[in-house]
């Protein structure tokens, strides 16, 4: 039997090997997922300088002020489309997906299609 601890040690090994082989630039920065049980998470990365360009949450004010629960698919594809309108507006348009090590699949799918319907292009 597989343990709640188990299956998050071998997500985080994916992504680890993941994150051998993508890197954000300012140019292509990378487009990064957490996901929890309750939220979801994701933020755009030089990873050159270290430095968070953008964020956005389902913990976000926009959000949670139309009371969407933070732990669906709906709510994460919002996320999606927040996070194009917050990286469009500081001039990224084409970034590198790092889906954290999580499965293309449910919310991380969710989210991704909403960032490409926002503008971002991956």
């Amino acid at each position: 039997m597989i343990t709640k601890h188990d299956r998050n040690k071998s997500r985080k090994r994916r992504h680890l090997r993941v994150r051998k082989k993508i890197m954000g630039t300012a140019e292509c920065p990378r487009l990064n997922v957490f996901r929890s049980a309750k939220n979801i998470y994701v933020q755009v990365i030089d990873d050159v300088t270290g430095h968070t360009l953008a964020a956005a949450s389902t913990m976000d004010s926009e959000l949670k002020d139309h009371g969407i629960y933070g732990g669906n698919t709906e709510a994460a594809h919002k996320v999606g489309e927040l996070i194009a309108k917050r990286a469009t507006e500081k001039g990224i348009s084409k970034v590198v997906f790092d889906r954290g090590g999580y499965l293309y699949h449910g919310r991380i799918k969710a989210l991704a299609e909403g960032a490409r319907k926002g503008g971002l292009n991956f």
